[in-house]
């Protein structure tokens, strides 16, 4: 019993004694899976037994999530396992205590299975590191799955997992959600907690990294946001805002027309024609239910993508490199070319890169304010756009993410779900244009030589959704609101 989402789980988890262990047998046995760093099968069966044993006795559940199996990428903190970042020098070095966020599922009764692949560093959109190795995507394995929350997608999309927690400090929950054909929810930073949940440069914020839930359907996301923030995690992290969930307003939402701001191309990377066709799809799917589409350009893109680049390495990568030493291990490619990019700056150029920030980020404010309905004088409510600007790729091919990275510069919420496939009928479209730039002409050829076996292998194609920040409800009903939509297409 492999159940697709957390509805379908509770429905059939809850009925005889000794369900919940059954259910986490079934779940273990499905996930002897390249894509796993630690193995809590033992623990999660006898927490299995323990709430089957609750249950039998009270004749109630634990909490909301009871029973439900859930895995958790590398980088969070479970007692008595590793958290490595894909370090060599990080390993053997078991957590004494669980992340914020894990106390919380088990109190609301979920059962973690297992940890999982990340790239070394965590920094890129690929899941390979000298330590577990590369992690391939389950529809080819010469394809990548995405990064660097690859491990979590891979086993959502072979139904080896309910429930997975990613972090996402430039698209690593919501890049392999789009590669995987999956769902993924990066909501502002404050919003539930990051404590317990080591990071390469850790101590930074200029550019927060967000946790957040994945799974297969977008009704587990909404579920799970709305239990744990119910939790009060801002008396768990004293980063957390003390916003509770706002059930109001994710039902106002879901009951009036939408005003949506659609971005086809930011005017770098042009996305593939499978990415395009899926948009204007959903674009006129939403039209044709009332809702109303505005075009949405990226003019302050490039700006805020230059400002978060020089944030990346402000340190001189002082601390990746510490880390990849400490182990004896060697570079991956991309950590490599990310450690030369420049030496650190300065305290004083770091108070004016993040002058520099907060401009943008007011500009970026401003301009979401100032475009409105024509019709009905309302401000946008959400924007809608390509994750990517392709499916996923073979390994290595991953260069440009200035799709999703500019939502973390600005700390907005953002959700992928799953759009499409891509087609052969996309293979007919033309693709015959002048490049803009480096990352453009890659990415052209990643179409012309890769096109037609994306085809073939019918690669899923995600959705990206974007809200102001803090209006994770806002996100989560629109995007129920355009899921709808394409299923019943």
């Amino acid at each position: 019993m492999l159940c697709r989402s957390y509805a379908n789980f509770m429905h059939h988890a809850h009925r005889p004694t000794g369900m919940v262990q059954e259910s986490l047998v079934h779940f273990c046995r499905a996930k002897l899976h390249p894509s796993l760093t630690e193995i809590l099968f033992e623990d999660a069966l006898e927490r299995a037994r323990e709430l089957d044993a609750y249950f039998a006795k009270n004749g109630a559940v634990v909490g909301p999530l009871h029973g439900v199996p859930v895995t958790l990428k590398d980088q969070f903190n479970v007692k008595g396992f590793d958290s490595t970042l894909g370090y060599v020098g990080r390993s053997f070095s078991p957590a004494s205590d669980d992340a914020a966020v894990v106390k919380m599922l088990k109190s609301l009764g979920a059962v973690v299975i297992a940890k999982t692949n990340l790239p070394q560093s965590i920094m890129w959109c690929e899941t390979d590191n000298p330590l577990w190795g590369l992690t391939t995507n389950p529809l080819n394995k010469d394809y990548t799955p995405g990064g660097s929350t690859g491990g979590e997608a891979a086993l959502l999309a072979t139904q080896a997992s309910m429930l997975g927690w990613g972090t996402d400090i430039g698209g690593s929950i919501r890049i392999p959600s789009h590669m995987n054909g999956t769902y993924g929810f990066k909501p502002s930073s404050a919003r539930l907690p990051y404590r317990g949940v080591p990071v390469s440069t850790e101590g930074q914020e200029h550019v927060p990294s967000s946790i957040g839930p994945m799974a297969r359907s977008l009704g587990t996301i909404q579920m799970t946001m709305k239990h744990l923030i119910n939790e009060k995690p801002w008396e768990m992290d004293f980063r957390c805002v003390p916003i509770p969930w706002r059930e109001d307003v994710y039902q106002e939402t879901l009951s009036r027309p939408l005003t949506i701001g659609v971005l086809f191309d930011d005017n770098v990377v042009r996305p593939h024609p499978p990415l395009t066709r899926v948009l204007r799809s959903a674009v006129e799917s939403l039209r044709a239910a009332g809702h109303e589409v505005l075009e949405w350009n990226a003019d302050l893109h490039e700006d805020c993508i230059r400002v978060m680049d020089l944030y990346y390495t402000a340190d001189g990568c002082e601390d990746i490199c510490k880390d990849v030493i400490a182990g004896g291990e060697p570079f991956i490619p991309h950590v490599e070319r990310l450690i030369n990019r420049g030496k650190a700056i300065s305290v004083y150029d770091y108070w004016q890169l993040n002058r520099r920030k907060w401009d943008m980020q007011q500009a970026y404010m401003e301009k979401w304010r100032s475009i409105r309905s024509p019709t009905t004088g309302r401000a946008v409510d959400i924007l809608l756009m390509p994750p990517m600007p392709h499916s996923a790729v073979p390994h290595a091919g991953c260069r440009w993410v200035g799709y999703t990275k500019v939502w973390n510069f600005l700390d907005y919420p953002a959700l992928v779900i799953r759009g499409g496939n891509v087609s052969q009928g996309d293979l007919s479209e033309s693709w015959t244009y002048e490049t803009r730039g480096p990352e453009d002409e890659w990415n052209k050829k990643l179409w012309e030589d890769n096109g037609k076996e994306m085809a073939i292998l019918g690669l899923p194609v995600g959705l990206q959704i974007v809200g102001r920040k803090l209006e994770e409800e806002t996100v989560l009903a629109a995007g129920k609101v355009i899921d709808d939509l394409i299923q019943a297409a």
